[in-house]
């Protein structure tokens, strides 16, 4: 399959899409997605850690086939980590990250965890009001988490959702 989406201009209806655990032949297409929505994307190698650390890795795919999304989950004692969620640009906004975000908790309950951590920048207000509505409260902050522009850090807010 072609790591190349090119937008129909529709929006997909998310009850006709479909998850699936990640592969590694989704990863050129993954790491499309990846290296358009973050100023500091995850890398081929970052990926294939968690994969081959057995964290819940999984795609979302519209009915035609197209990369919607993603999630990677590490499920830890009694907590799950979310470590990366991601939708293709041109979805951003019809519900697809609650979609994702559904199957995160649904995944995290059937493995018996109390709760989802997750962390976001804070310049990263899109997604922040998505976790927000959502559910999440903020917990914590940590110092100068993410890289950021000219070598600098950002810090990341650390948020949970209870189960």
């Amino acid at each position: 399959m072609s790591a190349v989406y090119i937008a129909s201009g529709e929006t997909p209806e998310p009850a006709t899409m479909h998850f699936a655990p990640m592969k590694v032949d989704d990863l050129p297409e993954v790491l499309v997605i990846e290296n358009d929505v973050y100023p500091h994307p995850w890398t081929r190698g970052n990926f294939l850690d968690s994969m081959y650390s057995g964290y819940q890795t999984w795609t979302l795919r519209e009915a035609s086939g197209a990369l919607a999304g993603y999630f990677l989950l590490m499920l830890a004692v009694d907590e799950a980590h979310l470590l990366n969620i991601s939708v293709r640009r041109d979805l951003h906004g019809h519900g697809v990250g609650r979609l994702e975000l559904d199957k995160v908790v649904a995944l995290s309950k059937e493995s018996g965890m109390q709760s989802v951590l997750l962390e976001v920048r804070p310049s990263n207000r899109s997604a922040l009001a998505v976790y927000q509505r959502y559910g999440f409260v903020q917990i914590g902050q940590r110092k100068g988490y993410y890289p950021a522009a000219g070598g600098a850090r950002e810090d990341a807010i650390v948020m949970r959702f209870h189960l």
